[in-house]
């Protein structure tokens, strides 16, 4: 029997994960069984990577187990072994007897390992390996023609799948591949299709790739489709076929009828012929039962139970119980699907899926190295905005000049194109470090500062671009003042989904980028001993950042300014012009004024020239309108002067909110929606920051702002509500006092956000009864969320953004970085 620690599965090596720590058709906590003692038979098996693996012979189901374990494979109930019997049929070994007595002569008997269970939505795999496994699978149905499709998704399907296995397109080195390999049965045909549809994939990953390339299949009407051959009563020769949604009928590769779960009352067999049985329809001329003839009994039967397996598999919640064995006669078959159901592997996975990797001191590099992999996805697909999307929206308008178009896309896109070279390098980093390659995975590649040093010395070459950015949103903020139409576009631009911040602040993220990979190389440098092998490239690397972010910190603290100027803007009203040469935002606050009409909301926004005092307004877009100001000019130019106005101030105190905000109703129906809170609140600007302090009664300082944008995070985390069973995986984002969330870190924008300010960040209490480690607790009042992350690192780190940025006092944090003086 193959050891899986003493030869790995090439499967295992590519995306290496670590000793499986649990195998999902095993129960928690078991190990497949030891065989034993006496002679042993071995029995071979091929991988969907073609490659073959010899196992000692053993019950159907213990085999298995062994192979889900020399693959590390946790999600293993979607997959099965197939074996041809002596009638050359195809049969899952689970569906045969327990003891493999058919198989007569194990040495010259091949078993293939293939995917059972096509789920309809490749999401629902939750596992890395899972999926890479599936592409496999679909690679073989593509070269075996099993999965037919047009041409076109043919070529798309082929140059997913060409990129996963050499990378970037290179045109001499992509032809010959293609010539020495056969993905699809007309290739030759479709080869210059193919190498225009792998030009467009420059910078996906292999595990992105194999992400597209299921996403593609699972809309193919083939997908998972195995064709059983039967004749309808007239003797018209037809397929049957059965996914994860009901019965499907086939004339040769086209689906003529299909009988879902839920109209189907019962299915059997009686010798060769298939029956369905269905529930009665007043609205359909359907017989109530149709009749199929298939080859034999036993094709017949398999068909049957492959049904029976693929009901319970998808249908139901929990494995079905065993019907109680009758005392005298016996009929019918005592068949029942055997293992877990779909909804139990994804709450196993779920459940298990931060355990694999224990968290030991020794790990915190890797753990570093993944922030940064996780908050650099965040980082380019926050390049797109500008470099794709706003460029496709408003870039190619003849509203907008050439001089301001070639400003911003000429100084965006090289910065763009350079931090996707990086992003790849940091993947590929950390797939040899997690095993996720065919490289060596020990040594040299578990670390990360030499990755670091070579691409920071690159981004040294760009600072010229970096300077520019900000000229670009000045640019844009001056061409927008005489031109309503490009203004308009850029306030339709803000509006859309994938914009999820205020527009301006995507010019400003190559500035903070810097900041961050200050703060991660510091960690590191921290981390490690100075006889560390990566130590002295972390040092290095530290010190190119170090000398970047000096450069270029006056650049940035003046432009944050401006950008939350600009901001500031859209939401008042009754202010002519409020980003004046000069002026500097100090904080903003909700506050309530005792008059003779009692408590009177108002929103105060304190300069360093200028106290603003305003009230919501009752228009369509929510704007606060002005109702005086209390220039500061004259004031003694000192901190001290703020004893005089906070004296000023002692008629104004802070009060319980009197209305609910529309940013306070989140819900367990909300964060599940398709949309985003700043779409939900269109056309008005009712989720912004400032309209989130006037609902919750808080005060945000410019200390703040610049605080949330230079402590950013990303990562996966698993997600529960206060009255929810189960833990939702999400790809989530926090900037800007918010948490915006995803289903995975490749979609382009989020299904919903959660603004934080006024939340606490606690660990949950006994009586909670959460009882899984690593799990921070966020309320607001009666709104509850749990969270869930990977290692204690992960934990402390989430702990301590949110904390920083939402929790904290703004007091205590501007002890280390000083507030402009009041004139």
């Amino acid at each position: 029997m193959v050891e899986p620690e003493e030869r790995p599965s090439v499967a295992g090596q590519r995306l290496g994960a670590p000793e499986s720590m649990g195998i999902s058709t095993l129960e928690p906590g078991q190990r497949p069984p030891t065989m034993p003692p006496g002679r042993q038979v071995s029995i071979r098996v091929k991988m969907l990577d073609d490659t073959q693996e010899v196992f000692q012979r053993a019950p159907g189901k213990v085999l298995f187990d062994l192979v889900c374990a020399h693959l590390n494979l946790i999600e293993g109930d979607y997959f099965s072994l197939e074996f041809q019997d002596q009638h050359k049929m195809t049969v899952w070994l689970d569906l045969l007897k327990p003891i493999l007595k058919q198989i007569r002569r194990p040495k010259n008997t091949i078993l293939r390992f293939v995917v059972k269970f096509f789920p309809p939505d490749h999401t629902q795999l939750l596992e890395e390996l899972t999926r890479y496994l599936f592409a496999l699978q679909i690679k073989h149905d593509l070269a075996c023609g099993d999965l037919t499709c047009n041409e076109s998704s043919a070529a798309l399907l082929v140059s997913h799948i060409v990129q996963s296995e050499i990378g970037d397109f290179e045109e001499v080195q992509c032809k010959q591949h293609l010539l020495n390999n056969k993905y699809i049965p007309e290739q030759d045909a479709l080869m210059d299709k193919i190498i225009e549809y792998h030009q467009k994939h420059v910078g996906q990953t292999p595990a992105e790739s194999d992400y597209q390339l299921l996403e593609i299949a699972r809309r193919l009407e083939m997908y998972g489709v195995r064709l059983h051959p039967a004749k309808d009563r007239e003797g018209t020769k037809l397929s049957l076929a059965v996914a994860h949604s009901g019965v499907l009928v086939f004339q040769g590769h086209t689906k003529i009828n299909a009988f879902n779960w839920s109209k189907v009352r019962k299915l059997s067999f009686k010798r060769k012929r298939f029956l369905i049985k269905l529930r009665p329809d007043l609205n359909s001329n359907c017989q109530d039962t149709l009749e199929f003839m298939m080859g034999s009994r036993d094709c017949c039967k398999v068909f049957w139970k492959i049904c029976v397996e693929y009901h319970a598999f998808f249908r139901l919640f929990e494995e079905p119980k065993p019907k109680p064995k009758p005392v005298l006669f016996t009929r019918g078959s005592s068949f029942r699907f055997s293992g877990r159901t779909q909804r139990q592997v994804i709450d196993y996975v779920k459940d298990s899926e931060f355990k694999k990797v224990p968290f030991e001191s020794q790990h915190t590099t890797y753990f570093i190295a993944k922030e940064l992999l996780t908050t650099e996805r965040t980082y380019l697909k926050d390049l797109e905005v500008i470099t794709v999307s706003f460029q496709k929206s408003v870039g190619k308008d003849e509203a907008m000049p050439d001089s301001l178009r070639n400003l911003i896309f000429a100084n965006f896109e090289p910065v763009y194109k350079f931090h996707e070279t990086f992003l790849k390098d940091v993947d590929q980093r950390l797939a040899q470090w997690e095993g996720r390659s065919n490289a060596h995975i020990k040594g040299d590649y578990q670390r990360v500062g030499d990755v670091m040093l070579k691409n920071i010395q690159g981004l040294k070459l760009l600072t010229a671009h970096l300077q520019k950015h900000s000229e670009a949103l000045l640019e844009l903020e001056q061409t927008c003042r005489s031109s309503r139409r490009l203004e308009g576009l850029c306030r339709d631009f803000e509006l859309q989904k994938v914009c999820y911040l205020p527009l301006n602040i995507f010019f400003l993220r190559p500035l903070h980028r810097l900041m961050h990979y200050k703060q991660i190389l510091e960690r590191l440098c921290k981390h490690y001993p100075p006889t560390h092998d990566d130590f002295r490239d972390s040092r290095a690397a530290l010190a190119d950042i170090s000398e970047m972010v000096v450069q270029l910190h006056g650049t940035l603290i003046k432009m944050e300014n401006f950008q939350k100027l600009l901001e500031l803007k859209k939401d008042l009203t009754g202010v002519d012009n409020l980003a004046i040469p000069g002026r500097e935002f100090i904080r903003l606050g909700c506050l309530s004024r005792l008059s003779g009409k009692g408590l009177q909301q108002r929103m105060f926004f304190l300069f360093n020239d200028v106290l603003m005092y305003t009230s919501r307004g009752m228009t369509a877009s929510n704007q606060f309108k002005m109702h005086g100001q209390l220039p500061l000019y004259g004031m003694t130019r000192s901190p001290p002067s703020f004893v005089f106005l906070f004296k000023w101030l002692l008629f104004l105190h802070f009060p319980e909110s009197p209305e609910e905000s529309s940013a306070d109703q989140e819900s367990e129906d909300d964060l599940s929606a398709s949309r985003t809170s700043l779409e939900r609140q269109t056309p008005h600007r009712g989720n912004t920051t400032v309209h989130v302090c006037w609902h919750r009664n808080s005060s945000v300082s410019m200390v703040d702002f610049s605080v949330a944008l230079e402590n950013q995070l990303s990562g996966n985390l698993l997600r529960k509500f206060k009255n929810s069973n189960g833990w939702q995986k999400l790809w989530v984002v926090f900037t800007n006092f918010s948490l915006f969330f995803y289903k995975t870190h490749q979609d382009e924008f989020p299904l919903a956000s959660l603004p934080l300010l006024g939340y606490s960040i606690t660990i949950p209490s006994e009586s909670e009864n959460i009882h899984k480690d690593y799990v921070f607790k966020l309320h607001f009042k009666s709104h509850v969320y749990y969270f869930r992350s990977e290692s204690e690192y992960t934990f402390e780190r989430w702990m301590e953004v949110i904390r920083s940025t939402t929790c904290s006092s703004s007091h205590i944090r501007s002890l280390s970085r000083k507030e402009p003086h009041v004139y």
